[in-house]
């Protein structure tokens, strides 16, 4: 069985989709509409940059989701794959959104307007500069919290991403990630800043999830048809509380990766199909189980080749 999977902030880049984008007006309609949505040329900045503005948060986000929508759309409906027999689906962060929209639980127009405003106030959460992320390779969850519990007094820094068993995302203030990385160092486990401007997936999203509050409870939630994996917790859920509950938690929440691809690897899953710019997710995924089959899709040759059930 076969479950789908969409990428979240960090597999964007200049261009992507360009191909579809030129070859398909089904992508071109619905960038188009994109651009009316939300009152900005956002297919322009996908497709010719500058990259400081694909980079700005409030962008990138709406910027990801469609592009992950387009391909999945082109897929479906052009192609004629079947997603509507997937087992799960799911989203790395903002990907939850491109999951829960393409599985028709939420509507194209409401989620970009979402996404823009949550990549509004995730930016806006902490003073420009003093927050950042780093990312922490080759060290497992165990030994990082420890770090952190026993050195809670010398610096405040939180797991953001249990990405693989390879890979954590830790947030924090800059001052205090800095005295985190100088620990890690002395004990040789291998970290690097990433190139974000904001401490996301921690308390320190705080005023976000404040805001954004109201954005999600307006949401409307169509019937769900299709289990759409949290990240919060890592379970589906059926209730329309239980869906907006779980994208307000998500905000200052952990991105628990790995438990919401073990929960569909022990569910029955066997093969994902990753949807949308880079390949990003494909190379956690692989790192959490190599015996399962991964399928990326983002240009027209993926497409094309796509094996889901074999």
């Amino acid at each position: 069985m076969f479950s789908v999977v969409f990428p979240g902030q960090g597999s964007q880049k200049i261009g992507m989709a360009k191909e579809l984008f030129q070859s398909f007006n089904l992508v071109k309609n619905i960038f188009s509409d994109a651009d009316k949505i939300l009152d900005l040329p956002i297919s322009k900045i996908i497709l010719d940059g500058p990259e400081e503005k694909l980079n700005s948060t409030e962008n990138t986000q709406p910027a990801i989701f469609l592009v992950s929508y387009s391909i999945f759309k082109l897929a479906k409906e052009e192609y004629g794959v079947e997603f509507n027999k997937a087992q799960f689906a799911a989203g790395h962060s903002l990907g939850e959104y491109s999951a829960l929209c393409c599985f028709d639980v939420l509507n194209f127009e409401e989620v970009l307007i979402a996404l823009k405003k949550r990549g509004q106030l995730m930016q806006q959460a902490v003073p420009n500069g003093e927050g950042g992320m780093i990312v922490i390779l080759g060290s497992d969850l165990k030994t990082i919290e420890n770090i952190l519990n026993e050195n809670v007094k010398k610096y405040e820094c939180f797991i953001a991403n249990d990405n693989s068993p390879q890979q954590l995302v830790v947030s924090g203030l800059k001052k205090n990630l800095n005295k985190f990385s100088e620990d890690l160092n002395k004990y040789k486990i291998k970290n690097l800043t990433l190139n974000v401007s904001a401490p996301f997936h921690c308390v320190l999203m705080k005023k976000a999830t404040e805001h954004m509050s109201e954005v999600i409870n307006n949401l409307k939630i169509n019937k769900i048809s299709k289990p759409i994996i949290h990240n919060y917790n890592a379970k589906p859920s059926f209730s329309e509380e239980d869906i907006k509950t779980m994208l307000l938690s998500q905000i200052e929440g952990k991105v628990r990766w790995i438990e919401s691809i073990k929960y569909m690897i022990n569910n029955g899953t066997n093969n994902f199909v990753e949807i949308g710019p880079g390949k990003v997710l494909s190379g956690l995924i692989k790192r959490i189980d190599k015996n399962v089959r991964i399928n990326s899709i983002n240009n027209i040759i993926d497409i094309k080749e796509i094996k889901l059930n074999e």
